[in-house]
């Protein structure tokens, strides 16, 4: 098959998320650059914001049946309510490739026993569901002829799925790894990861700080990749005037973006806001982003040191409205932190859009943060979980209009030179590209040997 007929399947679990712009852009990118596409969602969202981006994006999606948390109902209960969502793909995946389909149903079973919480626990049930993910992508694969690689974002469960639909199908798998998939050890028990870098033709994470990370738990020959994610820097292009915090009349606004979520350390932003009043600060503080489980936790605290009238929670918006937003701001705060299941953001997309609209930023100095800012030069750096200090440090800037346009026009350079997204693809085509090329080799092996050779994977 001629290169330019094959195609790239991507799996991701929620297909078009609105905080994942990063993933949208790469496929928007993918295809100007001249690759065929599909997607498989394992789960169809709703009230999404709907960027721009997203209407370009030619890819046929394809949305997994949906299915009932795996972890409500007893295994058998959950079986009987959601195989049949699936059966029939099964059935005609194992008449197609039987020694493919049982050598993965003999891996599955060792890998939920191999992974499960503890020696007398029941058997890891989440990779009973995924296995039925996979087997109805797999038969999708197969029935395309097309579909020459599988590429998954986050390395947990859509890279369980790729890397079952690979055995099932034996089409090569690859991923990419971000963040909270990286650090949290329940998403990826005891030697999981190392499993799926083994297997994957290769791997890429979007930070160094990830990098260094998962170079310890790679196994020798594992190809390892780092991309930074990058931007559309003719979409989040500074204003040719910005109103100074001096020359308004209105409080000067200092801006965050994210998600309501612990990881975010938006209730230290908000006891920094407070400790700003204190001091006589005239300002307000909007929070930007789609509800999570920190929601309520940020609405205490603002009520609690009575910040109603300063501080404002927005709901998520698209991409060209946030890009207004970033016009009218004078100082970006971002206060990420690593949290106690070891969740934390890698490089925040938001940040980079931030600085590539030359407003001043302050952030903490964790992950791979420090890759984009670096302190006094292009933005303000802090320790994570120091409302004081970053108090201090909005303070500095909403002071000092030559600093704020200092580290604005440095910030506005350092995004151009390394987060440039039209730049950052080329690596990421030429790595399928490569994977095209080889047209029909497989991932995974065949005929007898595959249930040995997927056993004794798993027990190594």
């Amino acid at each position: 098959m001629e290169m330019h007929e094959s195609e790239i399947a991507y799996i991701l679990k929620g297909y078009a998320r609105t905080s994942e712009t990063f993933i949208t852009n790469e496929i928007s990118l993918l295809e100007n650059a001249g690759l065929r596409l599909s997607i498989f969602s394992l789960k169809k969202l709703v009230r999404q914001q709907q960027h721009d981006i997203i209407r370009k994006i030619k890819a046929p999606v394809t949305y997994l049946p949906e299915t009932t948390p795996s972890e409500e109902d007893h295994l058998v209960s959950w079986l009987r309510k959601n195989m049949p969502l699936f059966a029939a793909d099964h059935w005609k995946l194992l008449r197609l490739r039987p020694a493919a389909y049982l050598g993965t149903l003999c891996g599955l079973l060792i890998m939920s026993m191999k992974y499960r919480a503890g020696v007398f626990a029941a058997p890891n049930r989440a990779f009973v569901k995924e296995f039925l993910q996979a087997g109805f992508i797999a038969l999708k694969v197969l029935e395309s002829g097309r579909i020459r690689h599988l590429h998954a974002h986050f390395c947990h469960t859509t890279t369980t799925v790729a890397m079952l639909a690979s055995r099932l199908s034996g089409v090569p798998y690859s991923f990419t790894a971000h963040a909270k998939d990286i650090y949290r050890r329940d998403l990826n028990p005891g030697d999981l990861l190392t499993v799926k870098m083994r297997r994957a033709k290769f791997a890429v994470t979007c930070t160094k700080a990830n990098r260094d990370y998962l170079d310890r738990l790679r196994p020798a020959g594992t190809s390892l990749h780092t991309i930074y994610h990058g931007l559309d820097l003719k979409l989040f292009t500074p204003p040719k005037e910005r109103v100074t915090v001096e020359a308004r009349t209105d409080p000067a606004l200092v801006l965050s973006v994210g998600r309501m979520v612990e990881k975010k350390g938006f209730t230290y932003l908000v006891a920094a806001c407070r400790l700003l009043k204190d001091k006589g600060y005239d300002f307000e503080c909007w929070i930007v982003g789609g509800a999570g489980q920190d929601t309520e936790a940020i609405k205490s605290s603002i009520v609690r040191l009575g910040l109603q009238q300063t501080v404002v929670l927005r709901q998520a918006v698209t991409q060209e409205e946030l890009r207004e937003i970033y016009e009218r701001a004078a100082v970006f705060a971002l206060a990420c932190q690593v949290i106690d299941n070891g969740d934390r953001d890698g490089i925040p997309n938001v940040l980079v859009e931030a600085m590539a609209m030359e407003l001043p930023v302050v952030s903490t100095d964790i992950s791979g943060i420090p890759e984009l800012i670096d302190h006094h030069v292009n933005g303000l750096l802090i320790p994570q979980k120091n409302a004081e200090e970053l108090a201090i440090a909005i303070g500095e800037l909403l002071d000092n209009q030559v600093l704020r346009r200092k580290l604005g026009k440095a910030a506005r350079e350092k995004v151009v030179r390394y987060f440039d997204a039209e730049r950052n693809i080329t690596a990421l085509k030429d790595l399928f590209d490569e994977r095209l090329k080889s047209g029909d080799e497989r991932a995974a092996g065949q005929g007898a040997n595959e249930i040995i050779a997927y056993s004794r994977d798993n027990l190594r």
